[in-house]
């Protein structure tokens, strides 16, 4: 094998060019792992909030849907 034949240059060239191409890939891939990761504590975190909101969406839906005395009655408890 000759290393200064055009053929063997021009496979050198493509074995170096798909070599690049996965370390490339490699290095991206394990770096989107890190960041799945990150996005589904992100999302837990999101998920704890929404169920928080919600609560506190139904107990203003009951103030503002209550009947005043018993809204009164729940403050003067409360006091």
């Amino acid at each position: 094998m000759d290393i200064d034949s055009p053929f063997t240059m021009v496979v050198l060239i493509v074995l170096i060019a798909v070599g690049a191409g996965v370390v490339k890939t490699w290095i991206e891939t394990k770096a989107n792992a890190t960041a799945d990761a990150e996005t589904l504590d992100r999302v837990s975190d999101l998920e704890k909030e929404v169920l928080r909101l919600r609560d506190r969406v139904k107990v203003l839906e009951k103030i503002t849907t209550d009947s005043d005395n018993r809204l009164r009655d729940e403050i003067s408890r409360l006091a």
